[in-house]
Formats: structure tokens, sequence, C-alpha cells
């Protein structure tokens, strides 16, 4: 059980890392403005079906399915250390690996020049997780939801500001139809709505567009100078309004999940399935929902969405993804099972065991693809083109990572991290 408890752990993460990239490839590869086109042209072509099928169905559950594994992690990382007499002690070596982990992050986001970078995101949510590591799986599903509520409650605070501020503008508006004279706040009103839906609009400025386009076409230091301030806004800001919860939210899960056997193949068939009719037939109906009338709404039709909708309509967004990534797991260990295709399982298995040489590897491929000191193909593929590039990036880790691990036992970042962890080179080859 314990061979298959580590390979299935691997796979769910091989397959997760995988799918990351699916939503990833767009800040990588296309111009907003380009983006932005396909939702607002024409719903009868090829790039338009690719967007509806990716943000229904992948839209926040491979990153999702992929925070579960890192919480499963950090959880089997304190309970299969021993502690040696004179050695550092589990904490020491947890947070120690964490510390590493959030200079990786900042390496992959200010060097790599990954804009969506979460490895700094997981560092922190990490330091979180060693106090609950001995919590019940109840507690931790408890945790879980405690997030989810602050983090819905986050996001419904900030759209009542926006509403509030559009139906105090409207206000205005018609007090000074009827020549009422305006109070110093309803001028302010009258001032601050437009602002903020040219915002919500996102409005096309070409000259802005071609500048931004160049710009990742140019070399190094462009690129830096241009991706600077949008790296720095996702590493603060973004952190403390969405991602740290975001991450806690799914990480206490993955946590809950590996105590109950999910992760560790524990649970019997039927439950598998269960949890994977489950998982996608609530999970799915409710991401295309919210693609169809919130998402495409909110970037065709701004006003209309701020007016018709009293609560945020992706409040339940995290509900939605946590079910879809236990129905993408469920799937997994469905066909784990079924030993359909046990060469496509080893494969994921190598793929999830270097997860992170393999995550810092898209960020070297995909800017040298994209970006201007490599081929310089920023914005110059079609949207479902960009998948093109995906499959290749698929198949290439899936063949370089099984080759790898025949003459090595850790990917060359795995051996860096441990390596720097214990503050000893490992042993690299088999």
């Amino acid at each position: 059980m314990q061979a298959d408890r580590i390979k299935t752990v691997d796979i769910i993460r091989g397959a997760a890392l995988l799918g990351i990239l699916l939503m990833n490839i767009t800040s990588f590869g296309i111009n907003a403005d380009t983006f932005l086109n396909v939702m607002r042209g024409s719903r009868n072509t090829t790039d338009f079906y690719t967007l509806t099928v990716v943000l229904s169905f992948f839209d926040g559950t491979m990153r999702g399915l992929f925070s579960m594994l890192f919480g499963a992690g950090m959880l089997l990382f304190t309970l299969n250390k021993k502690e040696q007499p004179g050695g550092p002690t589990i904490v020491e070596l947890y947070y120690r690996r964490l510390l590493w982990l959030l200079l990786f992050g900042l390496f992959n986001a200010f060097v790599l020049l990954w804009e969506g970078d979460i490895l700094y995101i997981y560092a922190l949510c990490g330091m979180v997780l060693f106090v609950f590591r001995k919590a019940g799986a109840r507690w931790l599903f408890l945790l879980a939801i405690a997030c989810m509520c602050i983090l819905m409650i986050k996001k419904q605070n900030k759209w009542s500001e926006t509403r509030d501020t559009r139906i105090a503008y409207l206000s205005a508006l018609r007090a000074e139809k009827d020549s009422v004279k305006l109070t110093k706040e309803q001028e302010a009103a009258k001032a601050a709505w437009p602002q903020m839906e040219q915002q919500g609009k996102e409005p096309l400025d070409p000259a802005f567009a071609n500048q931004y386009r160049q710009k990742m076409r140019s070399g190094y230091g462009a690129v830096f100078t241009n991706l600077r301030q949008r790296i720095a806004y996702f590493e603060t800001l973004e952190v403390y309004e969405t991602y740290f919860w975001d991450g806690l939210i799914m990480m206490f899960l993955g946590m809950a999940l590996l105590k109950l056997g999910f992760f560790s193949n524990q649970l019997s068939t039927s439950t598998y399935l269960l949890w994977l009719v489950a998982g996608y037939g609530i999970g799915i109906p409710l991401g295309y929902l919210f693609f169809k009338d919130g998402f495409l709404l909110q970037y065709t039709d701004f006003v209309s969405y701020v007016d018709r909708y009293r609560a945020i309509p992706d409040v339940a967004y995290d509900i939605r993804r946590a079910l879809v990534s236990v129905g993408h797991a469920s799937l997994l260990m469905l066909v784990y099972r079924s030993r359909i295709v046990p060469w496509l399982m080893q494969a994921l298995a190598n793929v999830g065991q270097m997860a992170f040489t393999n995550y810092l590897m898209q960020s070297i491929i995909c800017t040298f693809v994209f970006f201007g000191y490599g081929f310089g193909w920023y914005d110059t593929l079609k949207f479902h083109q960009l998948y093109y590039v995906v499959a290749a990036v698929w198949v290439f880790q899936l063949i370089c990572s099984s080759i790898w691990l025949k003459y090595f036992r850790f990917g060359p970042f795995e051996w860096l991290w441990r390596s720097l962890t214990y503050w000893k080179r490992q042993p690299m080859k088999k």
C-alpha cells in the first residue's frame, strides 16, 4: 500500500501540473486585447469553442488539484521524516524547505519572468499548514470551509462596493435630471462610476496594446521592465486579496482527503465513481453557467453585469472548482485501477515526481517560445493554436521525465531544493 500511495499521489500531481499550463498559456502567449477579442467576437469560431471548454472545465481546477496535492505533500513530509540525534528537527527542515520555496518563487517570477507564479504563494500558505498537521479530517474540512467563507465575504464586499458606486451614480443622474443641486457625495459618485465602468470594460486601446506587444517581443530587459509592476502586484495585493485564501482552501482539502485515504488508493471503486459523477455532474454545469452568464457578460457588457447581480456571480467559484478538482482526481484513480493505460499512468507519475522541475521548466520553455529574447512568438498565434504549444510541452515533459528518472533519483530542481533543505549535497544518480 505504501508504493500505491506514493504512486497515486505522483500520478495526480503529474496530471495537475500538466493541466495548469492549460490556463497559464494565455498569459505567456497572447496580449489582453487578443483574449478580449475572442470573447467579444463571433461565437461560432474554433477560438471561442476552445475558450468555452477551457474556462468551463479547467478554470481554477487544475491549480486547485495541484494545491490539494501540495497540502497532502507537506503533510507526508512531516509524517515521513524522523529526527536524528544532533540533526535538524522536523520543524527546522519544514520551514527551511518553505523558505527556499519562497525564494524559488521569487526567482520564477522576477528572473524567469512568469507573472502568475504560485510557488511564492504556496510557501506562505505552507507556513500555516504545519500548525494543523495533526488535525483530523473533519477539522481540516471545516478549516477549508472557513477559508472559503472568508474569501466569499471578501469578494462580496468588493462587489458591493462596485454596486454601491453604480447606485450612487444613478441617483446623482436622477437628481441632476430633476434640477436638484448635487451634494459633494453625489458629485464624487458621478465622477467615480465612469472611471470604474471604463476599467470594467477594459477598452482596447490599440496604441497601448501595440506598445505592450512590441515590448514583449523585445529583449530580456524590455520584457522585465514591462512585467515588473504586474509581477509585483500579483505577488503582493493579489496574494492578500485572493490567492492566499485560495491556496489554503485547497491545501486543507488535500490534507483532509489524504487522511481519509482518497489520494492513497484506499477507498472503494464505487466511492471514486460517486465522486466523479458528483464532481463533474455539479461542478461542470456550474462552470459553464458562470462562463456564459458571468464571465462573458462581465467583459462584453459590464454595466448589465453590475446591474443584474446583487451577489457576485462567482461567489460559488471555490465550491465549483473543488468539486471538479475532486472529479479529476477520481477519474485518474479509476483509470489507474482499471490498468487500461499503465504506460500513461507511469508517465504521469514521473511528471509528478519531478513536478517542481517541470513547473519551472514550463516557465523556461514558454517564456523562450513567446518572449522576444527567444523565438518571439508573443501574440502571433490564434487562441486555439496556443494549445498546440501546450500539447508539445506535455509530450516533452512526459518523455523527458521518464528518461531522466531512469538514471537519477530526483529532478534537477528537486535535487537542488532537497540539498538546500538539508544543507547537504544529496545523492543524485541511481
